[in-house]
């Protein structure tokens, strides 16, 4: 590896570079991370997880939701709710959280380049720094793909980041609507849907499939479509979008979608969230041998090694589960694959979180896999209002099921 200018080189800032790149650091290998926009911790911290995380703990706060099985639905910590309340803590969060992840890769001595990056052939990249200072190609005996992906976009859909939006606009909202249609009932689409009507707004959710969330066990997810109900959601599953127009009248702007099916549903404002693409259009993989799907993902091994053993990929840029927690072990498992330490995590066994409003954590195998696998099992379930602490703090609605 002393051929080399790096033992490990790190294309993204995101939890799975974070991980990968100080993961190595700590086996006193050299690692760079490289980071192409001005600013450290990819969507997970700017624009997705930590933004949308702290929007739902601040919505849970203002408007009481915790508190209304014991006061009352009418009970809210503050009335008139503004985007100004709820981006405070965020901006708040977001600062820190970045603060935190410099210093992690300062003290671990992992060298931060601000540069997009580029293969030349599998061990060689090429970095174009962003402050306009040139480029350079640097060498890397293993190379750790952590890009993330993008918001996918319809060039069919009028997007103009305030009355039709993806969910990287959303910090950048003046004001809550009255009505909010979101588009795609994936993860992301679930919870912003969620956060928005505990704020008191009529949420319309639109999905082709005809069941939220089919990963997760399906007794979880009735007792989510229940809980959207109750907040007077509507949900039209089974339907698909066919277009989205502008509307300007007396009422004011607003958004008309049209379904396939006929029915129109008109709208103040639409999130259009029907998942994400990987980003590694930049990158030229071709140059290294790789090619990705037509969603931009890469393929992996059980080692997170791409199709080119030296060059490994971790994080969203593999598609599910596309979380952060996972994303974590990812890059931690693939340096230390890189680098021949043994390990005995199992990702079967990783955790998925899922920030909805009530929220949704779950391991291992459902009930309908379990079946199709033809596997015995026996459930157990234990109602959270059964519990004194359920009382206590007013949450009537937690369920455990061990399977």
């Amino acid at each position: 590896m002393a051929d080399y200018d790096y033992d490990l080189l790190v294309i993204g800032s995101g939890p799975a570079g974070q991980r990968a790149a100080i993961q190595a650091a700590k086996l006193n290998r050299r690692v760079a991370v490289v980071e192409r926009k001005s600013i450290i911790g990819g969507v997970c911290i700017n624009t997705g997880t930590i933004p949308s995380k702290t929007l739902r703990e601040a919505v849970l706060h203002l408007s009481g939701y915790r508190e209304h099985s014991l006061y009352g639905a009418s009970y809210t910590v503050k009335q008139n709710i503004t985007m100004a309340d709820l981006l405070y803590r965020t901006d708040h969060v977001i600062q820190h959280e970045l603060d935190i992840v410099r210093h992690q890769l300062q003290r671990n001595r992992v060298e931060l380049v601000s540069a997009e990056a580029s293969f030349v052939d599998a061990n060689t990249v090429r970095l174009k720094y962003v402050d306009g200072r040139g480029w350079r190609d640097v060498s890397a005996a293993h190379v750790v793909i952590a890009t993330g992906t993008r918001a996918t976009k319809s060039d069919r859909i009028p997007f103009d980041g305030k009355r039709v939006f993806i969910s990287d606009d959303l910090l950048e909202l003046d004001h809550l609507p009255r009505t909010l249609t979101v588009v795609g009932a994936g993860v992301i689409g679930l919870e912003y849907a969620s956060i928005f009507a505990a704020l008191g707004v009529r949420v319309t959710i639109i999905d082709k499939r005809r069941r939220l969330l089919p990963f997760v066990d399906a007794e979880i997810i009735d007792s989510l479509t229940y809980h959207f109900n109750q907040q007077r959601s509507i949900l039209r599953l089974g339907e698909e979008v066919n277009r989205i127009e502008p509307v300007i009248d007396e009422h004011g702007d607003r958004v008309k979608i049209h379904l396939v099916s006929g029915k129109q549903i008109v709208t103040e404002m639409a999130l259009y969230s029907i998942g994400r693409t990987g980003a590694t259009r930049a990158l030229n993989i071709e140059a290294a041998g790789l090619q990705s799907d037509e969603r931009g993902l890469l393929k992996v091994n059980g080692h997170y090694q791409t199709s080119v053993p030296n060059i490994y990929a971790v994080g969203d840029v593999i598609g599910f589960p596309s979380l952060a927690s996972t994303s974590m072990e990812q890059g931690r498992l693939a340096a230390c694959h890189a680098f021949g330490i043994p390990t005995q995590s199992s990702p079967e066994l990783f955790p998925y979180g899922i920030y909805t409003i009530p929220e949704i954590s779950t391991v291992g195998r459902s009930e309908e896999e379990l079946t199709e696998q033809g596997i015995p099992y026996e459930v157990g379930k234990a109602q959270y209002r059964e519990i004194a602490r359920g009382q206590i703090i007013g949450d009537h609605t937690g369920l455990l099921k061990l399977i």
